[in-house]
């Protein structure tokens, strides 16, 4: 027998619609400014910070779509445009056969070290500053823990 389902009362929802709003907003902000800024796409721009905060500047495919959360064919077909525009290269595996990594190149370096400052200067006017230092520290934690919790819970 079915559980019946645990509905939100209204401050749960009230919390969790605003939580939705803020971060459908935030991430499409940042998204259209990235792309205006800099030429990238979100996609582009997380899979090169992901790439580019390794001191190898290399992961394996598969890696790197775990660290995203993104499915594997995802990833490969982003990984695809990027390295049609030269922005990451694939390499093979010597350990594994099927494997690949995906590699940062020089240009998509230069294309990440361009487009960071403007990123940031975003993030800062349109989150961090709409916090105190409390409020964000409070934030911080709470952030956290849910993820800890997220981690303990089957997929």
């Amino acid at each position: 027998m079915d559980a019946p389902p645990r509905w939100l009362n209204p401050e749960e929802k009230a919390a969790w619609d605003s939580f939705i709003r803020m971060q459908e907003t935030l991430i499409g902000r940042l998204s259209r400014h990235i792309q205006a800024d800099a030429g990238l796409s979100a996609s582009d721009y997380i899979v090169l910070v992901s790439l580019t905060e390794r001191g190898d500047e290399r992961m394996r495919l598969l890696d790197l779509a775990h660290l995203v959360e993104w499915e594997k064919s995802r990833m490969s077909h982003q990984v695809t445009r990027m390295a049609k525009r030269g922005l990451v290269a694939k390499e093979e595996c010597p350990e594994d056969g099927r494997g690949a990594f995906v590699v940062a190149t020089p240009a998509g370096r230069r294309a990440i070290e361009e487009a960071a400052p403007q990123h940031v200067e975003h993030v800062r006017r349109l989150f961090i500053d709409a916090l105190t230092p409390d409020q964000l520290g409070t934030l911080a934690g709470i952030l956290q823990r849910v993820l800890e919790h997220m981690e303990k819970q089957p997929d």
